[in-house]
């Protein structure tokens, strides 16, 4: 038998039809709601979503071609895709494009740089970002709160309404007995 709890509804199956109890309503964040902020070079970031319970993390960039991302590792996976224009890790040969979905593992390494103007990218990333030095050594940490932080900062400097990122999302955890 499998079950699925969620902090306020259970769903069960067994070899039947599903019985829901209690089923919560989505959460709907509109486009408008999250402003994109300036990150340098013309380049901006968007905080949609941070769960720390998951370390999850998922933001939206637009990047101008030559912006670069410090050489990091990641702590876990990190899904991409990408909407509009062109990316890549200096690494590597690959380049992203619009339609282009990339899974990095984790403990990956890689230098991502911008090889078109208005790159657009969605991340879903789990863990940190541990930011290297040229020796490999760590500089610095991201993650999502980090993130988040930043991000409600660099939003206030620019005279924005603090957004209303969802940071407590309770995703349901599936158990089988």
């Amino acid at each position: 038998m499998q079950f699925v709890v969620h902090s306020s509804y259970i769903v069960s199956a067994e070899g039947g039809p599903m019985t829901t109890i209690g089923i919560p309503g989505a959460v709907h964040i509109g486009a408008d709601e999250l402003p994109f902020v300036d990150i340098g070079d013309g380049s901006k970031l968007k905080v949609i979503m941070v769960d720390p319970a998951r370390e999850l993390w998922i933001i939206e960039n637009v990047f101008m071609a030559g912006y670069e991302v410090q050489r990091h590792k990641h702590t876990g996976p990190v899904y991409a895709y990408t909407t509009s224009g062109a990316w890549q890790y200096k690494e590597y040969p690959d380049v992203n494009r619009a339609g282009s979905f990339l899974f990095e593992p984790a403990d990956s390494v890689h230098t991502l740089e911008i090889v078109e103007d208005d790159t657009h990218v969605w991340f879903q990333i789990y863990g940190a970002n541990l930011n290297l030095d040229a020796d490999g050594e760590v500089e610095s940490v991201s993650d999502g709160s980090s993130t988040l932080a930043t991000y409600l900062r660099l939003c206030e400097a620019a005279g924005l309404p603090r957004p209303v990122s969802y940071t407590h999302l309770t995703l349901p955890t599936i158990y089988s007995v």
